[in-house]
């Protein structure tokens, strides 16, 4: 049975190697250079500073995959409108727990004031990125096609969201800035 929690230090070295499968030999993300342990736990410490969740599913001892959720752009007034990301080690692909990881992940990013998750899917062919997010209640709102080339071919973005909680239906508690 999987566990899904806060992310801690200790895990960084197991995101570093999940993601960095991901970036050498998948179309989900568009970098092409796996970043180091540094520059992960820098990431991460990014999130986290902005009161965003990052979490991790376990299995035992075993760490099977991660999520966390950004703003969607660096300007303050996208605080309310978060991007996800999920990945998986590849071998724990297809037994639910992306969705388990993007369900958590979407209840802690309304508990924490997020108002709209989006779901930015590298590769439209990305067929069980776009499923979990379908399973979850996000809705297609566009494809960008040829935006990007990784391994000799162009790569479309499937762009999807989910609103969360009242939405736009009123104004968010802190919404001073």
């Amino acid at each position: 049975m999987s566990t899904i929690r806060a992310s801690t230090d200790q895990d960084i070295p197991a995101i570093t190697a999940i993601y960095a499968h991901h970036v050498l030999a998948g179309t989900g993300t568009f970098e092409t250079t796996p970043p180091t342990q540094d520059e992960m736990a820098a990431r991460r410490a990014d999130v986290l500073a902005k009161g965003l969740p990052y979490l991790v599913a376990q299995d035992g001892g075993r760490l099977l995959g991660f999520a966390y959720c950004q703003w969607f752009k660096p300007r303050p007034a996208y605080r309310f409108s978060a991007e996800d990301s999920i990945y998986l080690h590849p071998d724990a692909g297809g037994k639910g727990l992306g969705r388990q990881l993007l369900a958590e992940l979407a209840r802690q990013a309304q508990a924490g004031g997020i108002r709209k998750l989006i779901a930015v899917i590298g590769d439209s062919d990305n067929a069980a990125s776009i499923g979990v997010h379908q399973s979850l209640g996000f809705s297609n709102v566009g494809v960008l096609k040829s935006c990007g080339w990784k391994f000799g071919r162009w790569l479309d973005i499937v762009l999807m969201e989910k609103t969360l909680g009242e939405g736009d239906t009123t104004a968010p508690e802190r919404a001073a800035a």
